[in-house]
């Protein structure tokens, strides 16, 4: 299958490659031109055949608004459009409307996967029409783990993007508690070896994750986390899930915790923040700041 990508950086990149692998063709375009295949979305709409699909993996918000817009001129149809970035579900929404307007499909895909996706499979939460998931069926398979299980169709427009709202607002609950525990370990002394404690939990305890995995990782690289400053960023997606539960009465202390949790890092240097900072490294590569930069 045939398939365009709009963004090739950490995530987009390493699909542009896995999809290669399994024998699809994909035309990149990225406005870094080492990365990019073509120099233009014009090039990379001509070199597509008809009915075209274009994935568009670039930040959330007004980037992704921009590349929307651009394509929704270049595109004809029965083409369809793909968000595969953390978009806010109700711009879905909106995106789905413009573009039928013009007779072009849309899809929302939440990604998860980060920089291991190359190797482990991204997991897929669909929203759209049957028929335009049905047509992307290869291509999710494609970029699925090996498996019966990492791809769901989980409703119609803005669907994916809420489900991968939810599963980013569980991820920050389970840092935060991950992160809690740590500090709570070193501060106790009693304890002399909290790395090799938190490697001791990786078989036969209820709370092995990949996520532990990833901070023992962490702890092999920086055993005190002495090197990182207790500051991390909020990306968006567990403002939203607070702001969906206020919207549907539903309860959310933990989560709302952790989002709170967040704002306190940038008040002060905090130990549990250089866990969280730390866990975001190793499963999604995103920058940390080091000690030295306080």
């Amino acid at each position: 299958m045939q398939i365009g990508i709009v963004g090739l950086g950490k995530m987009g990149g390493n699909m542009r490659e896995r999809l290669r692998r399994a024998g699809h063709t994909v035309v990149g375009y990225d406005r870094n031109p080492e990365l990019s295949d073509v120099g233009s979305l014009v090039d990379l709409v001509d070199k597509l055949e008809a009915p075209r699909h274009v994935w568009v993996m670039v930040p959330a918000g007004p980037a992704t608004h921009t590349v929307i817009d651009q394509l929704a001129s270049l595109l004809r149809h029965d083409d369809i459009v793909v968000d595969g970035g953390n978009s806010r579900w109700t711009d879905d929404e909106r995106h789905a409307r413009e573009l039928a307007a013009r007779g072009i499909g849309f899809v929302d895909a939440g990604v998860s996967g980060g920089v291991w996706g190359l190797q482990n499979g991204y997991a897929l939460m669909v929203g759209g029409d049957p028929e335009h998931v049905d047509r992307l069926r290869p291509i999710f398979e494609a970029l699925k783990p090996e498996g019966p299980y990492g791809f769901v169709h989980a409703g119609r427009v803005g669907a994916g993007h809420f489900a991968k709202m939810v599963h980013n607002g569980i991820e920050y609950a389970m840092m935060q508690a991950y992160a809690e525990g740590w500090e709570l370990l070193e501060n106790v002394e009693s304890v002399d070896n909290v790395r090799e404690v938190f490697r001791s939990w990786q078989q036969g305890t209820v709370i092995r994750s990949w996520l532990l995995d990833l901070a023992v990782d962490a702890l092999d690289e920086d055993e005190h986390l002495e090197r990182l400053r207790g500051y991390a960023e909020d990306s968006g997606e567990g403002r939203w899930t607070v702001e969906a539960a206020l919207d549907h009465a539903v309860p959310l202390p933990a989560i709302t915790a952790s989002l709170f949790a967040r704002f306190s890092s940038r008040q002060e240097d905090s130990p549990q923040m250089k866990m969280v900072a730390a866990l975001r490294k190793q499963f999604g590569g995103h920058t940390v700041e080091s000690a030295k930069e306080k």
